[in-house]
């Protein structure tokens, strides 16, 4: 059942999800990428490994992942005792999308020498197949303890191993998988952008494509990029991610200009997630009362993935969620 299913007029969604958090016990979590009424009435925003890990800790009954699947599957991977819920089960993603389990399996048996560093945006699956998992912001510290002679991959995003590759000068086998999201942008545009505020930095996501990682003064993951920008000491910062994360920015640094760079069409409407917009008040508010869409993953199949995952924490634990992958570059004085 969903929201157009049933009649929902008149209905406080704010208070009744409110009452229902408290009587599920259950915690809410948002991605910096959700629609901002999602992000302001969650009990934590943030990357989604971090989400996962802050539910993890808490004595919620409940977990409501506004989100989208792969994350809401990390956080029941992370807390099989918990319900986990996702308000519209069809929010997937393109880079999950593009690394089917089985493709992933057969291309693994033919380099049975690698070793897969696999981007924490894949399926459950995925993850059991791979042998460490990867954010954007542990990639980079991950592959520096896996031995030079080591051959690696690494997927399904190309863009962030190839951002990997520019920097490190560590060879690995790129699966061919982007984000439809971060794909999106425009160099011409972003230029173009960039000659309107001149000295205004660039802060993108390391899963755009190196023409536009090429411009940019920062480089690092939705965490990071939002650190930076209360660092930097300017006023106005051009971003390069899904432009829902500029409502954090907003909040907490009212007295600076966000600016989102551009698609194609010269706007930043067509760099909107389309699988995060599908979340909404509507189906947080049924996902509680129900319980459902409800995430379930066979026990084998968990424990193979967590494997995969508390690799990674064994790594590089203490950069999750803080998400430096580059040197800081700061334009201007």
């Amino acid at each position: 059942m969903t929201a157009i299913d049933l009649n929902l007029t008149g209905l406080d969604l704010r208070a009744e999800i409110d009452r229902l958090r408290r009587e599920r016990n259950a915690v809410i979590l948002a991605h910096y990428y959700q629609k901002p009424e999602l992000q302001d009435l969650a009990n934590y925003v943030g990357d989604s490994l971090d989400l996962s890990r802050r539910a993890a800790e808490t004595d919620a009954d409940v977990i409501a992942f506004c989100g989208v699947r792969f994350m809401a599957q990390t956080a029941k991977i992370l807390s099989p005792d918990k319900i986990v819920v996702l308000p519209d089960m069809d929010a997937g993603c393109s880079l999950e999308d593009s690394c089917p389990p089985e493709q992933f399996a057969a291309f693994r048996a033919k380099h049975p020498d690698h070793i897969a560093l696999t981007y924490i945006n894949c399926s459950t699956e995925v993850k059991a197949l791979s042998d460490v998992i990867v954010t954007s912001s542990s990639a980079e510290k991950i592959l520096s303890q896996i031995p030079a002679d080591q051959p690696i991959i690494f997927g399904p995003d190309r863009n962030l191993g190839g951002y990997l590759v520019r920097k490190t000068g560590r060879e690995m086998l790129l699966w061919p998988g982007v984000c439809i999201v971060h794909e999106a942008f425009s160099e011409t545009e972003l230029m173009k952008l960039q000659a309107e505020y001149p000295g205004a930095p660039v802060a993108a996501h390391p899963e755009c494509p190196a023409v536009i990682l090429d411009h940019a003064d920062y480089v690092g993951s939705t965490r990071g990029i939002l650190e930076y920008a209360n660092a930097m000491p300017g006023d106005t910062l051009i971003v390069a991610t899904e432009p829902h994360i500029i409502h954090q920015m907003q909040k907490t640094m009212p007295g600076k200009h966000f600016i989102g760079a551009p698609g194609a069409d010269g706007n930043c409407n067509c760099n909107i997630c389309p699988y995060m917009a599908l979340n909404n008040l509507e189906k947080l508010y049924l996902a509680l009362r129900d319980l459902s869409p409800r995430i379930e993953i066979e026990e084998g199949l968990r424990l193979r993935a967590k494997k995969s995952l508390d690799a990674m924490l064994a790594m590089a634990s203490g950069t999750v969620g803080q998400g430096d992958l580059g040197p800081v570059r700061v334009t201007g004085d």
